[in-house]
């Protein structure tokens, strides 16, 4: 089976403070410790046990800048076969939109069986995933929490849904299935893998390889405002029996004017 990887080159949560800057037009980036999106290492680990159990060989693949090759090379040291960088000038100011673009361009110079992305990534909206399953006219699922290959032209999906619980589909093959952090425990990469893959050729693919213009990935989406929201009141927990959490939180309503 051949699988593509999506991965980001994001902001590491654990290693930063993360902070609005003056101008209140993005998150502030300077000294920011980077690395590969949690999601996406997951989703990474999932198609390389797939490949062991199956057989097939795992690509990855990142929109971003030359920077962008180093969470590449983590991922190919991790056990990805090969890695590919999409950077352009004219990819910088896009949106998830422009992105998935990006990558179907990409998805469509080569063959493959499986695509697989995070459930999100630093800007949350988990968006890229079915984007990129729209554009390509191809089965999709979100939030995966499992998945078994049935046979050459099918997977056995489990996926989280509300309340704890899990729904189980089949889908046919090529899909996209955006992968949920805990599907599987990602292994841990040590300094001789990274070593190992140090002088790999990565090819680098721009608009002009890949057929795309800089309309086609300028942003529908702009954003306005950053802010910190303002702390409140610590919350109040309700205890009792759903039919008497359900009357205890209509009277909080009614009291604070959000009911009539």
């Amino acid at each position: 089976m051949e699988i593509l990887v999506c991965v980001a080159r994001v902001p590491d949560s654990a290693e930063n403070e993360i902070e609005v800057n003056r101008d209140g037009t993005d998150i502030d980036r300077d000294s920011l410790v980077y690395s590969v999106n949690e999601w996406d290492n997951y989703a990474v680990e999932e198609a390389i046990q797939i490949v062991e159990r199956d057989g097939g060989s795992v690509t990855v693949v990142s929109v971003g800048d030359d920077e962008s090759e180093e969470i590449l090379r983590r991922e190919m040291a991790m056990g990805a076969d090969r890695g590919i960088l999409l950077s352009d000038d004219a990819f910088e100011a896009t949106d998830g939109r422009g992105i998935a673009t990006i990558l179907k361009a990409e998805v469509e110079k080569g063959k493959y069986d499986l695509i697989l992305t995070g459930a999100q990534a630093d800007a949350g909206a988990g968006e890229v995933g079915g984007m990129l399953a729209a554009m390509l006219d191809i089965p999709y699922a979100s939030l995966v929490n499992s998945i078994e290959v049935v046979n050459g032209q099918t997977l056995k999906v489990g996926r989280e849904i509300e309340g704890g619980n899990s729904e189980m589909n089949k889908i046919t093959l090529p899909c996209v299935l955006s992968i949920q952090t805990g599907i599987n425990e990602p292994r841990y990469v040590g300094i001789r893998g990274i070593r190992k893959v140090a002088s790999v050729d990565i090819p680098v693919h721009g608009a002009a390889d890949l057929g795309i213009t800089g309309d086609a990935v300028a942003p529908h989406v702009h954003r306005q405002d950053y802010f910190v929201p303002e702390l409140g009141d610590g919350a109040e927990m309700l205890e009792g029996s759903d039919e008497e959490i359900i009357e205890k939180l209509i009277e909080l309503l009614k009291a604070k004017g959000g009911l009539k």
